[in-house]
């Protein structure tokens, strides 16, 4: 699908999507749960799709409303699959869901397989191979690549993993190891997003269970724990509401654009896109579940993302708005996303008449305020696609984003809300 878009003012208010990060972690809690748990606010986007069918797939069973999610929790640890063949689950192109389920699917007993689609099946899960030996289960990949073989059950106990490319399994393991029968410590060396981690122990503890993090990466669970079903508020997306941040930023005058659903306190990491358009010069206004952005005399910026990964994107698209050199910070993070997130962008941007270098872990933008237009490949990265959409706001001529519609990996609505926001010309 291909999608033309103009410059334009934006404006008025809209509701930030919900949170495919914290309704993924809420489901994966919820499917451990004895009993119905009801997910409000929930994200339909396809990684949390994915997540509910894996959960199904688990032993959960899901019931899907106009506006909440019923989650019949209480996995069946005894359950063995007929002839011993292993359960086949499809994570979509959810990296969170791959890596977050894999030491889940742990707990029971026999062999579970656990596969991805499209852009997942080139996406680097090495961390997972053999991360669950010497805890009394298994994991093996396919040369580092789904998928993910696991063989249970999760017993517990100590364990050491690698967090310097994603904090996601560790998700998983402090999930899967409070309803382990053994008590267990997890030392992650070189932790990035802590954030999420924060926001993975926050989720457990509105289901009933604990993960205590303490300094140096490490992190205590107390096994046998029991989750307790509730009703839980799956948070707006930070993530998400960069991209309506930005856009506020470089194109809403007057009232700017007030964007609801978040909250300020939220362990997200991608909250820190307010410091971002902060520096360039943009205007803020803090609400009581959101905030109000506009534009001010925008200029270059420097920005450490190694952090917030997730930010580039539209922190490319707001550098392109700022007239002189913007530096971003955190670049090898980029690898192993939904596409060599780095390159694209250097070569995406270029197209529409923004260089952009690349220089190790330095991105460098050279912004004029204004982009030429032209026609650009989202490389079926739902984030190169509403970049996209973000600089067209300031755009000479129209910016005609082909496979436009892969957003729904994380926004389905998102065309339809950006257009809401648009000024009539």
């Amino acid at each position: 699908m291909k999608k033309s878009l103009t410059t334009s003012e934006v404006g008025g208010s809209i509701r930030a999507p919900s949170s495919k990060s914290s309704m993924q972690r809420a489901v994966a809690c919820a499917a451990l749960a004895e009993g119905e748990s009801l997910l409000r606010n929930p994200s339909f986007s396809a990684d949390c799709l994915a997540a509910l069918s894996v959960a199904e797939g688990l032993g959960a069973r899901v019931e899907r409303r106009p506006d909440s999610v019923l989650v019949r929790g209480g996995l069946d640890l005894s359950s063995r699959m007929a002839g011993g063949e292993a359960r086949r689950l499809t994570c979509g192109e959810s990296g969170l869901c791959i890596r977050m389920f894999t030491p889940i699917a742990a707990l029971l007993p026999g062999e579970t397989l656990l596969e991805a689609e499209g852009t997942l099946r080139k996406r680097p899960l090495s961390m997972l191979e053999g991360a669950l030996d010497g805890l009394g289960a298994s994991s093996r990949t396919s040369g580092g690549l789904p998928p993910v073989l696991v063989r249970g059950p999760l017993r517990g106990g100590r364990v050491r993993v690698d967090g310097r490319e994603s904090s996601q399994f560790v998700t998983g393991l402090l999930i899967a190891l409070a309803a382990a029968k053994e008590d267990s410590v997890v030392e992650v060396e070189g932790l990035v997003s802590g954030g999420y981690v924060d926001l993975t122990i926050d989720t457990m503890r509105a289901f009933g269970v604990e993960a205590k993090r303490l300094p140096g990466g490490r992190f205590e669970i107390r096994g046998g724990q029991s989750f307790f079903p509730t009703s839980f508020e799956v948070e707006g997306d930070w993530s998400g509401a960069a991209f309506l941040v930005v856009a506020a930023s470089i194109a809403a005058r007057g009232g700017g654009l007030a964007i609801e659903g978040l909250r300020l306190d939220s362990s997200q990491p991608d909250r820190a896109i307010l410091r971002a358009v902060e520096a360039a010069g943009a205007r803020l206004s803090l609400l009581p579940n959101g905030v109000s952005v506009s534009r001010g005399g925008l200029k270059a910026f420097e920005f450490d993302a190694t952090e917030c990964p997730d930010l580039f994107p539209p922190l490319v698209a707001l550098a392109a708005a700022c007239e002189g050199e913007t530096l971003l910070r955190g670049a090898t993070r980029l690898r192993g996303k939904e596409s060599d997130r780095a390159t694209v962008l250097r070569d995406e941007f270029g197209k529409l008449g923004v260089r952009v270098e690349l220089e190790g872990d330095l991105l460098r933008i050279a912004g004029a305020g204004r982009i030429r237009g032209g026609l650009v490949d989202s490389h079926g990265d739902h984030r190169i696609a509403m970049a996209a959409a973000v600089a067209s706001l300031i755009a000479e001529e129209p910016v005609v984003i082909e496979g436009a519609e892969c957003v729904a990996k994380s926004w389905p609505e998102f065309f339809e809300d950006f257009e809401g926001i648009r000024l009539p010309r």
